[in-house]
C-alpha cells in the first residue's frame, strides 16, 4: 500500500465521527481541514508569543533644572526700606552744558555729550578765529558741566579767586581785566569763588536761576536772597547774564 494512502486512513481512524460524516473523508475537505488546522495553530502560536513576558526599561530621567542664582546680600534691600528708584542725577550726567567764548567763530552755551573735550566744545563754536593763539589751551582736557571756555586769552585763574577777586574759571583778557562770569551756566563751585559768596548764597543763587529760568541781565540778581545793594555793587563787574 502506498505511503500516502497509508497516512490518509491514519488520519481517518483519529478524526471525530462528526468530521468523518460532514467532510466524507475527500482530499478536498482534508486540504480545506488542514489550512484551518494551520491557521488556528499560527493564531494561538502568534498569541501566546505575543503575551509572553518581556523587559520593560526605565524611563530615562531627565536633568534637574539648574536653580536661579541667588542675588547677592548687598543687593538685597534691608528689612523696612523702600524700594529705591533711579536718581535725576544719573540720567542728568549724559550730557554737560559749556559756556564757549573769546575768539570763536559762534560764542554760546552748547549742550555736549558727558565725556567731551575742550577740542569737542571749539568744534561746536565753529572753530577758533584765524590767528588765535591756542598755546595756553588744553584741548585734550575732559569737560565739566556749568564750565566756561574761554579761547584766545592769554591768561587763565584756575582753581579758586585768584587776585583781584577773579573768580575761578573766569579769564583775563589782554588789559589783565577779567571777563564776567556767566550767571545762567555757572556752577555753585563757581558762584562761591566770588568775593562775599558763600556756598549758601550760591546756592540761592542757582536756585532762583532754576525756577526763574536763567538771568536776563545781572540786574536781575537783586532779587536773589542774601543780596543787598553793596554786595550787588561789588558782583555787578564780575558777572553777566
Amino acid at each position: 500500500m502506498p505511503a500516502r494512502e497509508r497516512w490518509r486512513l491514519a488520519l481517518r481512524e483519529r478524526l471525530p465521527l462528526w468530521v468523518q460524516s460532514r467532510c466524507g473523508l475527500e482530499r478536498r475537505s482534508l486540504g480545506a481541514l488542514a489550512v484551518v488546522l494551520v491557521v488556528a495553530a499560527g493564531g494561538a502560536g502568534a498569541y501566546f508569543w505575543n503575551g509572553r513576558p518581556q523587559q520593560i526599561t526605565a524611563p530615562a530621567v531627565v536633568a534637574a533644572a539648574r536653580p536661579l542664582p541667588e542675588p547677592e546680600p548687598s543687593a538685597l534691600p534691608s528689612p523696612g526700606s523702600a524700594p529705591t528708584s533711579p536718581s535725576v542725577g544719573a540720567s542728568a550726567g549724559a550730557v554737560v552744558v559749556v559756556d564757549v567764548g573769546g575768539k570763536v567763530r559762534r560764542p554760546g552755551v552748547f549742550t555736549l555729550p558727558a565725556g567731551s573735550r575742550v577740542t569737542d566744545a571749539l568744534r561746536a563754536a565753529g572753530g577758533s578765529r584765524p590767528g588765535t593763539d591756542l598755546t595756553g589751551l588744553n584741548r585734550a582736557r575732559v569737560l565739566q558741566d556749568g564750565e566756561q571756555v574761554v579761547v584766545g586769552l592769554p591768561a587763565a585763574v584756575a582753581g579758586g579767586a585768584g587776585a583781584g577777586g577773579i573768580p575761578a574759571g573766569a579769564a583775563s583778557g589782554p588789559t589783565g581785566q577779567a571777563v564776567p562770569l556767566s550767571l545762567s551756566t555757572a556752577t555753585a563751585e563757581q558762584l562761591d569763588a566770588l568775593p562775599g559768596v558763600g556756598p549758601v548764597l550760591a546756592r540761592h543763587i542757582v536756585e532762583h536761576r532754576a525756577e526763574h529760568g536763567g538771568f536776563r541781565s545781572v540786574a536781575e540778581l537783586r532779587d536773589v536772597s542774601g543780596i543787598g545793594e553793596r554786595r550787588f555793587a561789588d558782583l555787578a563787574p564780575l558777572v553777566r547774564p
